[in-house]
């Protein structure tokens, strides 16, 4: 029989709806039981597409006799950290300060007032590694909650009390200058592997926010070093196990240092972060590789994630039937010399072999190999290789495809329509274009309500019942700006204009000038969430700098400006100490120290070539954060386009920053000039 999460829409939710197990979704009335019945509430955090998460619930939620043991001493709360960002970060905080270490799935003891008591991660249901088991730890808590109430609730209050002193030191307030983001640089350099490309060691993950910050820098400062690191990074990863060789786009990251074998899930934020990384890349340098990975990407977004609704599904998992009836990890995407020899005959099979690096012995697990491009001598075929490869791609589409989570989460959406929307400007390519605005219908049609409030997820065309966070905020934001310049539809900026007055009004701390992740009038967690630091994507505080400075680039806005240069005071702090961590922020910065650029492009209509020449040219610059406006003669669409006549009867581009403005100009040569950073 269903528990309570069947009528949920979060896929992982719904995932555990057939456990024995007696879950409650996060909600005061699983508290309010709790406090009746006078036992603890067992809190276990996941994802759907985290691997880790299915085998715990395999193992255990699954498990008939450790389902009864928690119905009968613990109310069980299940959460999607994907639908409840903040849920997570706060007991994620408790569990890192009291662990030193976190992930999920994520285990967390509470009292009946929310308060942790006791953590952990996974749990196996035998003990294992010096790891107790799950029915072990059940057992254990139930008797301190039996024999040392007291106990344990000091050590809540206590855990609670630490948090909240954990306020963010916020720095000066002011925004970095050239010395910080030097130092930031030279962070960095230090800590970037020369031999593999990326940063650190054993896991690697994609750089991608620190990525757009090293290309940014190169554009304003003209450093070698900076886009030295960006363009081996990128040509890494695009070589190795990470990115998917025969159907495009990327997986989380590398469990080792080369970038061979990756960890299998696919998550929207991480290829629409990439797509516009490698869009940028080739904007910058010219790469072929460059702008094959930001195509191959941006497809595979559209082909595979794309939602019967026209938003994007949040990921597809790792594991997948590998013919046997087992779920195996990766078992969609490896390959060994005899399933090549199957699909391409013996000479074919022993090209491909060489080409993408596939060995006897295996790079994986059971003499698989995951697929790569090594750099070898001599010249392939590509004629031959194109041929292999579509084969190898029709073949592939005949195994048991990985299980995808359909939710479509608001900020990774914002920032897939800001990719889909420049790699589509960048390469001519409308449909991707046409994507972009299709995701951004969506989110205007189900996740906003008339006070232009968000709505985090939705699910099958219906909204779910969670507050939107700040980094959805920022980032649709985000996604809306980059349209708004694409298109020259002004529309987007009024939208990107409504949430980031919510920002102001609701996120903001008005005396500091610090970002929460939620708002004032959310709902009261133990502590209200904060944290700068950009992790898998960027963190709700610096894309909502990011986002504040462009729209007040765009419209003169003095309190977004304000409010943008306040919120990078704690890049200046973080900047030179962790710029691993704050890559976003550092990118933001590199606006503030260019300008931004203001780019108004006027034109006898929108579709005249000469006008959408210009509008290519100016979309095309390299300046930090540059906003770009479109628009007919006369066209009220941009602030930016007021009172800009055509030059001479022809097409023209205006560019201004910090109040000065250049001469205008009807050269695409100039313009590229006057835009090179």
């Amino acid at each position: 029989m269903p528990n309570r999460l069947a009528h949920e829409t979060s896929p992982y939710l719904l995932q555990h709806a057939d456990n024995p197990v007696d879950w409650w979704p996060w909600s005061s009335e699983a508290f309010e039981e709790a406090r009746k019945r006078n036992v603890p509430v067992l809190l276990s955090v996941g994802y759907s597409s985290c691997h880790w998460c299915h085998v715990m619930a395999h193992e255990s939620f699954e498990d008939q006799e450790t389902a009864e043991y928690l119905n009968a001493h613990y109310v069980s709360v299940k959460v999607d950290r994907e639908e409840r960002p903040d849920v997570d970060a706060v007991y994620m905080e408790a569990v890192q300060a009291a662990t030193g270490q976190g992930g999920w799935p994520m285990t967390v003891f509470l009292t009946p007032d929310a308060e942790p008591f006791y953590f952990g991660t996974y749990f196996p249901p035998a003990p294992r590694q010096g790891m107790p088991s799950f029915r072990q730890v059940l057992q254990g808590v139930h008797q301190a909650w039996d024999e040392r109430r007291d106990e344990v609730t000091e050590v809540a209050e206590k855990i609670v009390r630490d948090l909240a002193g954990r306020e963010i030191s916020y720095g000066d307030a002011q925004t970095p200058g050239e010395e910080e983001l030097a130092q930031a640089l030279l962070g960095l350099t230090r800590e970037y592997d020369p031999q593999r490309g990326g940063f650190g060691g054993a896991p690697k993950f994609p750089p991608s926010m620190v990525l757009e910050f090293l290309l940014r820098h190169h554009a304003r400062t003209g450093a070698e070093g900076a886009l030295q690191m960006a363009r081996d990074t990128c040509e890494r990863m695009a070589r190795g196990g990470m990115y998917d060789q025969l159907g495009g786009g990327f997986a989380r990251y590398s469990v080792d240092r080369d970038w061979v074998v990756p960890h299998f899930e696919k998550m929207l934020y991480d290829n629409a972060l990439l797509c516009r990384v490698y869009a940028h890349l080739w904007r910058s340098t010219g790469s072929e590789l460059a702008r094959r990975v930001a195509l191959e990407t941006a497809d595979f977004m559209v082909r595979e994630l794309r939602t019967n609704e026209g938003g994007f599904a949040s990921a597809l998992d790792a594991d997948s039937d590998d013919g046997t009836g087992r779920h195996v990890e990766g078992a969609y995407y490896v390959w060994t010399p005899e399933q090549l020899r199957e699909v391409l005959g013996d000479e074919d099979a022993e090209l491909a072999a060489q080409h993408f690096g596939v060995t006897e012995e295996g790079t994986f697990e059971e003499g698989a190999s995951v697929l790569q491009l090594p750099v070898r001598d001599g010249v392939f075929d590509a004629g031959k290789i194109a041929s292999i490869s579509e084969r190898l791609l029709a073949a592939r589409s005949g195994r048991s495809a990985p299980g995808r989570d359909d939710k479509v989460v608001a900020a990774w959406n914002g920032l897939a329509i800001a990719a889909l929307a420049e790699t589509g400007a960048y390469f001519d390519r409308p449909d991707l274009v046409e994507a972009a605005v299709a995701a951004a219908d969506l989110l205007v049609r189900l996740h906003l309500d008339e006070q232009a409030r968000l709505t985090r997820t939705s699910k099958d065309g219906h909204a779910g019942a969670n507050a939107g966070v700040l980094e959805d905020y920022a980032d649709v934001a985000e996604g809306f700006l980059a349209l708004a310049s694409v298109t020259g539809e002004g529309v987007w900026l009024e939208f990107a204009g409504f949430l980031l007055d919510h920002v102001l009004a609701r996120f903001t701390d008005p005396g500091s000038g610090s970002l929460y992740d939620t708002a004032a009038d959310a709902e009261r967690l133990i502590r209200r969430p904060q944290d700068p630091t950009d992790n898998a994507a960027p963190s709700g505080w610096t894309a909502a700098a990011n986002a504040l400075l462009s729209y007040a680039a765009h419209t003169g806005s003095e309190p977004h400006r304000t409010a943008a240069e306040r919120a990078l005071g704690v890049v200046k702090a973080l900047g030179p100490r962790v710029p691993r961590f704050i890559g976003w922020g550092l990118a933001a910065a590199e606006a503030v120290l260019d300008g931004p650029r203001e780019v108004a492009v006027v034109g006898p209509a929108l579709d005249d070539q000469g006008t959408r020449t210009l509008h290519r040219t100016a979309l095309l610059g390299t300046a930090p954060g540059a906003v770009v406006a479109v628009g007919a003669l006369g066209s009220d669409e941009f602030p930016l386009l007021a009172d800009r006549p055509l030059v001479g009867g022809e097409p023209a581009a205006y560019v201004c920053r910090n109040f000065t403005c250049d001469a205008p100009t009807t050269e695409p040569d100039r313009l590229r000039t006057v835009l090179s950073g």
